[in-house]
């Protein structure tokens, strides 16, 4: 990692600095001069390189932790809209209602139908009844009959009558159960078809599935609602998260519980707010001949960003080797980038040529070489070729 001298100090930054130098060197006071050649303690760090992760980004849309779009389940018309845009909702809140003459009239027909099948019931076991009582007065005769036929009291023929009206008896008993069962089945299914149209009629009244705020409102009165028609979105109240499109070979960096960096821009184009932290929740493909997945990524609850608006994800890429100082080491003038290096005990001003900033520190692309020590913090009136004395932290760009 070799540099140059007009790497670390282009001819007009060497210019700049000499002229402040000069303008300091041509102080006469001797208080000053006494100061100025007394040591100064500032903390430093060894510049060196360390591993950082490459960003890349990716540009989604905020979305709702749970969204929908209500839809009616019948053909009917619409009577009444009791929401608008911005309205808070409760779970089983009713947001429109239907016309529900024609459902409610075939729930009338099948609540008549189980009252008939009811009374068919009624009827069936009634009959049941009268042939069971028939085959018990049956079977006692037929026993009587028998009795006196072993004593010869009944002739053969009185025997044969007496078997012939228990038979009769029994097959009306079962008969008449067979047309009881049948009545019941005809109850059960006039039941589920009175259920069924009364719960079609609930349709009528389009209800909040959770608790949430209306977004949109897609319908007024007099219009045709079909389950092919929106009628109202909803959204919840609780923690958003941005959706956006990764592709396959950058999908190992986008694993679920993965820290990133959520950007949020205005319509110009510039940061509307400081970056917020964010954690990967999912990762799915889109489909399976489709070489991108959708990530999801949470943000921090209570965080006011607005569904729909527009995101930027940044990731953490592959990791890469990178000449770093810590943050509290740069000084920024305009658009000059300076950090003072501890050369044989002396502050010396340098210009640096900065890349990105990561969390590990500020990324040094031109201006110093490994194993340079730097003033981490350098004090308000530090000047160039003031005398230090160095007390060494840890490396700049040493891993963690």
């Amino acid at each position: 990692m070799k540099r140059t001298q007009a790497h670390r100090l282009p001819g007009f930054a060497a210019v700049l600095l000499a002229g402040s130098v000069a303008a300091c060197g041509g102080e006469s006071d001797p208080a000053t001069a006494r100061t100025a050649a007394t040591p100064q303690k500032v903390s430093t760090a060894t510049v060196s390189a360390a591993s950082i992760a490459e960003p890349f980004e990716a540009g989604g849309t905020v979305a709702a932790d749970v969204a929908a779009t209500l839809t009616s389940r019948i053909v009917a018309d619409v009577t009444t809209v009791r929401v608008r845009a911005g309205d808070r909702v409760r779970a089983g809140d009713v947001l429109v209602v239907l016309d529900d003459r024609d459902v409610a009239a075939r729930a009338r027909e099948a609540a008549a139908a189980v009252s008939a099948a009811q009374q068919g019931l009624a009827v069936a076991n009634s009959d049941r009844a009268s042939a069971e009582a028939d085959q018990k007065l049956a079977a006692a005769w037929h026993r009587r009959i028998a009795s006196l036929h072993e004593r010869r009291s009944a002739t053969t023929q009185e025997l044969d009558e007496a078997e012939a009206r228990l038979s009769s008896a029994t097959a009306r008993v079962e008969g008449a159960r067979a047309r009881v069962e049948q009545a019941t089945f005809q109850l059960s299914a006039a039941q589920a078809a009175a259920d069924a149209a009364m719960t079609t009629q609930s349709f009528s009244l389009v209800r909040a599935p959770f608790d949430g705020v209306v977004t949109e409102r897609l319908t007024d009165p007099g219009n045709l609602a079909s389950p092919a028609t929106p009628l109202v979105r909803v959204e919840s109240v609780g923690a958003p998260h941005v959706e956006v499109r990764v592709d396959e070979s950058r999908e190992p960096y986008a694993r679920a519980g993965a820290p990133v960096q959520v950007l949020f821009e205005d319509r110009a184009g510039s940061p509307a707010a400081p970056a917020v932290e964010g954690v990967v929740t999912e990762v799915a493909r889109l489909t399976t001949d489709e070489r991108a997945f959708t990530v999801k990524v949470s943000l921090p609850r209570g965080h006011a960003a607005r569904t729909g608006t527009f995101a930027r994800v940044r990731f953490r890429g592959p990791a890469r080797q990178a000449l770093l100082i810590p943050s509290t080491a740069l000084r920024r003038q305009g658009q000059l980038d300076t950090a003072f290096v501890v050369d044989r005990g002396v502050a010396r001003l340098r210009l640096l040529r900065t890349g990105r900033e990561a969390p590990e520190g500020v990324e040094v692309l031109a201006g110093l070489e490994p194993g340079e020590v730097v003033i981490t913090m350098p004090p308000p009136g530090l000047l160039d070729g003031r005398p230090v004395m160095a007390q060494t932290s840890p490396q700049a760009g040493a891993d963690q």
